[in-house]
C-alpha cells in the first residue's frame, strides 16, 4: 500500500520540477496561495521591475512560474483547482487563461466559507470566496463534476410497488439547440398506448403514434435513439398531457433512484456542504490538540473532500501551498470513506512564524513545521502513513 501523504519543505518553485521523480504525473492539483492582502509574501522571487510595479503586479509574477511548474507535472488527465478571494481573482483568471488556456476554463466556483460575512472593514460583509478550476487538456480530463451527497431522495417521489424510488423525465429533449435540423436521427415517431402506458418504437394493437413536439407544438427530437428504446422499453411511459395547444400525448422516462447514484455539482458551494473558516479551525485545533488557532484562514476538510470527490479514488494529489495541512489530511478522511487509494504529496516552505504568535508560542518555528505536525498526526490517528522527504540541494534544477 503506498503511503497516503509524503511532505517536501522548500520553496515551491524549487521543489516543483522534481514531482515527477518524487511522485508520477499528478492527476490533481489543489492550492490556496497566499492572497494579495497587501502583506509581504513568503516567496522572494528575483521579480524585475521598479518602485512603480504594483503590488497586483508582483503578485501576478510570483505565482506564474508556479503555474508554469505546476502544468507541467500534472497529467494530461489532471484538473487544477486554485482558491483566491476578491483581491488578485480577476488576475488569477487572466494568467490561468494564459498558462492553461482558455479552452480548458472548468468552472469558477463561489465557495462560501464564512456565512457570517466579514464585519470590519467598509461595505459589504464579504462572506464568499473562488474555486477558479481549470484541466490540464478539456477534452481528456477525467473531471466529473458530480457528488453523491447532492442527490434529495425528495425529489425521487414515485415509487414501484415494490419500493423502488423514481422520478419522470420527458423523453423529449427540452433544448431547442437539438431539433430535427441539428438532431435529425432523433426525430422519429414511436407507439404508446395511453391507457397502459406501454411504449414501443413499432405499432401494436391499442398504440398510437407520437411524435416529439415542443409545449407550442414545433418539431422537437428525443433523448433516446431507436435502439436504446428497444433497449430499455420498461423504462419509459406514456401518457396524456396538456399543452399551449391542447391534449395530447407524450413519453416520459422512468429515472431511478439507486445507490450510487450521483448529481452535477453547482458552482456554489455553501459552507452547511463543506465547511467554514471556523469548522476549519476547529478541525485543526483537534488534530493538533491546541486551545488556539495557530494558522491563520485555514481551508475546511469538507471543501478539498468535495473537491477530491470530481477525481478517481486512486488520484495522485498535489499541494504546493500546503499551508497548514488541510489537503493531506482531507485525502485521508475521503480514503477512509470511501476505500480509495489516493496519495497526496504536500510541499510548504520555511517560512518562519512570527514571534509573538500563537503559533510560534506553541512551538512551531516555521509555517511548514505546523504541516509536518498536522500530517503526523493525521498518520497517527487515521492511518495511512507519512514520509517526509528530504531533497539534496544539488539536485534541484
Amino acid at each position: 500500500m503506498p503511503v497516503w501523504n509524503t511532505f517536501v519543505e522548500g520553496d515551491n518553485l524549487e521543489v516543483l520540477p522534481q514531482v515527477p521523480t518524487l511522485f508520477g504525473p499528478v492527476d490533481l492539483i489543489y492550492v490556496d496561495p497566499p492572497y494579495n492582502t497587501g502583506t509581504r509574501f513568503a516567496y522572494a522571487d528575483d521579480i524585475r521591475g521598479d518602485a512603480t510595479t504594483s503590488r497586483h503586479g508582483a503578485w501576478v509574477a510570483m505565482m506564474r512560474p508556479r503555474l508554469q511548474a505546476a502544468r507541467a507535472v500534472l497529467a494530461d488527465t489532471g484538473v487544477i483547482y486554485v482558491s483566491i478571494d476578491d483581491h488578485e481573482a480577476a488576475h488569477l483568471r487572466l494568467l490561468m487563461d494564459e498558462v492553461f488556456g482558455e479552452d480548458c476554463f472548468v468552472a469558477q466556483v463561489v465557495a462560501n466559507l464564512n456565512p457570517k460575512g466579514r464585519q470590519l472593514g467598509r461595505g459589504f460583509a464579504t462572506s464568499h470566496e473562488y474555486l477558479l478550476v481549470y484541466a490540464r487538456d478539456a477534452r481528456r480530463t477525467a473531471l466529473d463534476a458530480s457528488s453523491t451527497e447532492t442527490v434529495d431522495a425528495a425529489d425521487f417521489p414515485l415509487r414501484t410497488p415494490d419500493g423502488r424510488r423514481f422520478r419522470h423525465l420527458p423523453l423529449r429533449n427540452t433544448n431547442k439547440k437539438f431539433n430535427p435540423v441539428t438532431a435529425r436521427t432523433l426525430h422519429f415517431e414511436v407507439w404508446g398506448d395511453p391507457e397502459s402506458g406501454r411504449v414501443r418504437t413499432v405499432p401494436f394493437e391499442g398504440a398510437v403514434a407520437i411524435g416529439p413536439v415542443f409545449g407550442d407544438g414545433t418539431p422537437a427530437v428525443w433523448r433516446w435513439s431507436r435502439p436504446r428504446i428497444d433497449e430499455r422499453p420498461d423504462d419509459l411511459v406514456c401518457r396524456p398531457v396538456v399543452g399551449r395547444t391542447g391534449e395530447r400525448i407524450d413519453v416520459f422516462q422512468r429515472d431511478w433512484l439507486h445507490e450510487g447514484r450521483r448529481k452535477k455539482l453547482r458552482t456554489v458551494w455553501l459552507a452547511e456542504e463543506v465547511g467554514s473558516t471556523d469548522t476549519a479551525v476547529a478541525e485543526l485545533k483537534e488534530i493538533l490538540d491546541h486551545d488556539r488557532h495557530v494558522f491563520e484562514s485555514p481551508k475546511p476538510t469538507g471543501l478539498v473532500r468535495r473537491i477530491l470527490g470530481t477525481m478517481p479514488g486512486d488520484a495522485r494529489v498535489l499541494d504546493f501551498f500546503a499551508g497548514s495541512g488541510t489537503t493531506g489530511h482531507a485525502v485521508a478522511l475521503a480514503n477512509l470513506a470511501d476505500g480509495g487509494t489516493r496519495t497526496c504529496l504536500s510541499i510548504n516552505s520555511a517560512e518562519p512564524t512570527r514571534p509573538g504568535t500563537n503559533a510560534a508560542n506553541a512551538g512551531y518555528a516555521s509555517v511548514a513545521a505546523i504541516t509536518r505536525a498536522r500530517l503526523q498526526a493525521v498518520a497517527e490517528r487515521l492511518g495511512g502513513g507519512f514520509e517526509e522527504v528530504v531533497l539534496d540541494p544539488g539536485r534541484l534544477l
